[in-house]
């Protein structure tokens, strides 16, 4: 109300200030005030933005964004690999169907060994299950019987040495888990084929196929070396690669979604996936650790042609599931075990997914840690192109650079997309390593959170929010006829620069909103409850840049940034608190309070920086004794420790034969009266 009465406060005319009036700014003057002060402000309105924060986007949304704009082609690839295979191989018995089961227990007997099958005996048909032929039909006309068949028929190819004939039937697969969209006429079937051909795929063995290649791609140093030597990495280095762990990203996300409609035995393959993911049954580590040791590997640069977004948001999707805290139990206990090691008794550790990744994640957690920051510090918008950082573009660049406008402006908004995919699984598969290990067990949470700070993860976040967020969250990279799967059934129109700049019309972007609220959730994890931390906060000011988050009207978002601002208002001082009372009025309003809290009025004992690195210190010393307590056992019982005290041992129970007593006196005889002591031996021993 003062700012609207002052601006009309001036004379007309020359501009003179009226008699008895303060002198005001001019016009344009005051605009500036104005805008400079809303800026300070930060915005708290009501939010306006209709965002539900999930665990994550919608069915279709993360199918799409599992495939870069450049492979757009690769789909027809797909298609043609599977038609001629689908045609030559049609003689192939639906019977065999019932061998399924043979195959999942490690069976590689050939259906064409036995006797009485012979494949000239039906050329390019399909025999039913009477034995009657069936010729002409398409995939979705096919009986279970006969599309187990033709699976299986498909992963015999996978095992063949020719390299090409084994990615054209792995090509085959693909399109199948794609959902065989040359035979559909809308995106509601192509996904309904999509999820129908995954159960079945996973349920004919593929995963453990598919996992085997992957292994060794993984390990092909003839793909490394080529890469290595190669000036400019382009789609064409990963093609292998991106065809595996796309079956593999289809299958997992198809399965770990659940409808009302599922049938019974579509439940039951989900639980045995879900199994099969934590409790590894072909391999010694966890499929998790294994796309870990992926993304280290890449980061340290001996493996610059992986995929790397396709293996993020595979690592993502494999750790989804929700869990909550029990953090307060855990420290007594180990509190309890340091301070007495027979109280609790023996301790038994529950064999968890969650233990078993993180007992084969622990030596390499830290590399694993700094190369997930490296390949976000990469992908930021606000990050700059260095000579020494990651090439995480590898996946997205085609062959043949773009020759005209249109051309590099497509190329631009995939580019853009496919960091915006990469910023979006980092940070989901962040935050749920940290739910996972904060349920499992604290010290767990604690020792990521630890190498994460260390690896400057505040900075790096910090840095990621400095920027216009508002910017960042509409962002409109994206092309909706290209993406997956409108381009598989519709005719592609033709592409104009108007049509690349409009995008969609979606008041955000989901992705880059729930990357946002990630991170912040992250931030929040890491520093709470952690004076050091939070001075960090204060150490790189990080207060104005939270406060312009602010501006984007969603309410979790704004919960979050109100709670890093909280825990460090005492440490900005009474003058800061004064000048943004509108902030601190928000953070009374919208986040929960202690009875004893004096976050808005620390004195000055409170809010003097004192030595907070003791904290950090006691904190890595529990969990150093964590670690060594439960996981650095000896093996070897020669390095044991052993008890010395006389009385203990002495005190000890021991378990004698039964006819000791009768043969005591005889072995004391043996044994000890009638053996010479040679005192020259034991000395020249000493």
């Amino acid at each position: 109300m003062e700012e609207a009465g002052a601006a009309g406060s001036a004379l007309p005319g020359d501009g003179a200030p009226g008699k008895g009036r303060p002198l005001q700014p001019p016009a344009k003057g005051r605009e500036l005030f104005r805008s400079q002060r809303k800026e300070s402000e930060g915005s708290v309105d009501c939010p306006s933005v209709e965002f539900e924060y999930g665990d994550a986007d919608g069915y279709t949304a993360e199918l799409s964004e599992l495939y870069s704009y450049t492979e757009e082609p690769e789909f027809t690839i797909n298609r043609k690999c599977f038609e001629e295979d689908f045609q030559t191989q049609a003689g192939v018995p639906a019977a065999l169907g019932s061998l399924h089961n043979e195959r999942r227990e490690g069976s590689r007997e050939r259906w064409l060994t036995r006797p009485g099958w012979a494949i000239s005996q039906c050329p390019m048909s399909w025999l039913c299950p009477t034995g009657t032929i069936v010729q002409g039909k398409r995939w979705p006309e096919l009986d279970q019987a006969q599309q187990k068949a033709y699976v299986m028929r498909l992963l015999d190819g996978l095992e063949v040495v020719d390299r090409d004939k084994r990615l054209k039937a792995a090509r085959a697969v693909l399109y199948l888990a794609q959902g065989v969209f040359g035979e559909c006429d809308m995106e509601a079937e192509v996904l309904h084929w999509s999820r129908h051909n995954n159960f079945l795929l996973y349920q004919m063995g593929t995963f453990s196929a598919f996992l085997e290649l992957l292994n060794m791609e993984i390990d092909n140093s003839q793909a490394c070396s080529s890469a290595l030597r190669k000036p400019a990495i382009s789609l064409a280095d990963s093609t292998e690669l991106r065809v595996l762990l796309s079956v593999l990203y289809l299958m997992v996300e198809n399965i770990r979604v659940e409808a009302e409609a599922d049938p019974p035995e579509w439940q039951s393959s989900r639980e045995t996936f879900r199994t099969e993911l934590s409790f590894p049954v072909h391999s010694e580590e966890p499929f998790a650790l294994l796309l870990f040791t992926m993304v280290a590997k890449f980061c340290s640069g001996h493996a610059p042609h992986f995929p790397m977004k396709k293996v993020l948001l595979l690592l993502w999707k494999v750790l989804l599931h929700k869990y909550v805290s029990i953090s307060d139990v855990q420290i007594k206990n180990e509190e309890e075990l340091e301070k007495c090691p027979m109280s609790l008794g023996e301790e038994e550790v529950q064999e968890t997914p969650c233990e078993m990744l993180y007992r084969a994640m622990l030596y390499n957690l830290p590399q694993y840690m700094i190369a997930l920051l490296k390949i976000l510090l990469a992908a930021a918008p606000t990050s700059k192109a260095k000579t020494d950082s990651i090439n995480i573009l590898a996946d997205v660049l085609p062959e043949e650079m773009p020759i005209t406008v249109l051309q590099s402006m497509k190329l631009g908004v995939d580019v853009n997309r496919h960091k915006e995919i990469i910023v979006k699984s980092i940070s989901a598969s962040l935050l749920l390593l940290l739910k996972h290990f904060k349920l499992n067990h604290i010290y767990q949470f604690e020792y990521v959170s630890q190498h994460l700070v260390f690896a400057n993860c505040i900075p790096l976040i910090l840095k990621f929010f400095n920027q216009n967020i508002m910017s960042y969250i509409t962002a409109k990279n994206s092309i909706s006829v290209l993406d997956y799967p409108h381009c598989t059934v519709h005719e592609l129109p033709e592409l104009t620069a108007e049509s690349l700049e409009a995008g969609d019309n979606h008041q955000f972007c989901w992705r880059n909103l729930f990357s946002c609220i990630n991170l912040l959730r992250l931030l929040n994890k890491l520093t709470k409850w952690k004076h050091s931390r939070t001075m960090m906060l204060v150490v790189f000011k990080s207060a104005p840049i939270l406060k312009r988050a602010l501006k984007v009207k969603q309410a979790m978002m704004q919960l979050y940034v109100l709670k890093l601002l909280k825990i460090q208002t005492k440490y900005l001082g009474r003058q800061w608190r004064k000048s943004n009372m509108k902030t601190m009025s928000a953070i009374y309003q919208k986040v929960r309070h202690r009875m004893n809290d004096d976050w808005a009025y620390g004195n000055d004992i409170d809010a003097r920086p004192w030595d907070f690195q003791a904290e950090e210190c006691t904190l890595r010393a529990n969990i150093e004794a964590f670690n060594s307590r439960r996981y650095d056992k000896s093996q070897d019982s020669e390095f044991a420790p052993v008890d010395n005290c006389l009385q203990s041992v002495l005190g000890q129970q021991l378990e004698l034969p039964e006819d000791f007593h009768y043969s005591y006196e005889l072995w004391l005889e043996r044994e000890v009266f009638s053996q010479p002591i040679r005192w020259e031996e034991l000395l020249h021993y000493q």
